[in-house]
């Protein structure tokens, strides 16, 4: 059963009070690791954006051209003006 809970779950019908407090201790410390582990919740937040960008593009390839266009473009207006405010 514990098998089906993550990590961060306190399983029903720990009767022994010592066993219940280890448990909620390991569990509220795997809770902190995934709180605290920032490189992994960036991975992730970046996996779901790939996904979901991926699925767009397949569902308006012509939006998600435009779309394209538009980052390229902000990104390239951005470095040229920092690069411009730099050799002021």
């Amino acid at each position: 059963m514990s098998s089906e809970l993550p990590r961060t779950a306190v399983p029903y019908g720990i009767a022994d009070p010592v066993e219940r407090a280890r448990t909620e201790l390991k569990a509220a410390l795997h809770a902190i690791e995934e709180k605290a582990n920032v490189p992994k919740r960036a991975a992730k937040a970046t996996e779901r954006a790939a996904v979901s960008a991926r699925d767009y593009a397949h569902r308006n390839p012509t939006g998600a051209a435009i779309a394209a266009v538009g980052v390229a473009f902000a990104v390239g207006a951005l470095v040229w003006g920092a690069v411009r405010l730099y050799t002021r």
